[in-house]
């Protein structure tokens, strides 16, 4: 892989009035949407946690661009922090229902995010070859949203992703193969600190077979 560690020191002060408002309210959605709905991995991040390290590379000259993504986007938080913090953000998602979730979010708090339904995979992505049915994300079929984004994998600046563990080999080598050089990928790890890897070179490769999930 064309990707190395930034071991970055985070600033972990407490985040502003604001910020502490939409995250009080995102937490209160979420609860409301665990009770109520069942999508299967839809798993929150440590919101917090994202918005200090995000706060970190705003401050730093690591980011290439201002273009942020969020694959996998729920509920759309990490989109909206980063909107919050001056990055143009948008969300890919799969599911219908945290999309429409996501951009009523976004619109209460007038935050110009956007977000699309489908994968964040490019077409003929070959990773598919191996994996089946394994994750419902990993499909390109009747997907059109970089094309809906107007927008290229490699123009962005920073992506961030939260992995299942048997997902976090594909995740980097998908970001490996597709991201634009200079670009950060910042993944979350439960109840670890995030990652951050950044590309250091320009790629087209083939990504390796991932493993398929066990159990």
């Amino acid at each position: 892989m064309s990707l190395i560690d930034l071991n970055l020191p985070i600033d972990r002060a407490r985040p502003p009035a604001d910020v502490r408002a939409f995250l009080r309210e995102a937490d209160r959605r979420i609860r409301r949407f665990q009770r109520d709905s069942r999508i299967p991995g839809f798993v929150p991040s440590d919101f917090e946690n994202v918005y200090e390290v995000l706060r970190t590379l705003t401050a730093t000259d690591w980011t290439v661009g201002n273009l942020f993504c969020e694959w996998g986007s729920g509920f759309g938080v990490a989109s909206c922090l980063a909107a919050m913090l001056g990055f143009d953000a948008c969300g890919i998602e799969i599911e219908g229902e945290l999309v429409d979730a996501a951009r009523q979010l976004a619109d209460d708090f007038s935050l110009p995010v956007e977000f699309v339904r489908g994968s964040f995979i490019p077409k003929g992505g070959e990773v598919l070859s191996a994996v089946g049915d394994d994750f419902a994300w990993l499909t390109t079929q009747a997907t059109n949203t970089h094309e809906e984004l107007d927008l290229d994998m490699h123009d962005f600046g920073v992506i961030f992703a939260y992995p299942w563990p048997d997902e976090e080999r594909l995740t980097g080598e998908l970001f490996d193969c597709y991201g634009g050089a200079g670009a950060v990928l910042m993944t979350y790890h439960g109840s670890e600190d995030c990652r951050l890897r950044q590309k250091t070179r320009t790629t087209r490769q083939t990504p390796a077979s991932p493993r398929r999930k066990q159990g």
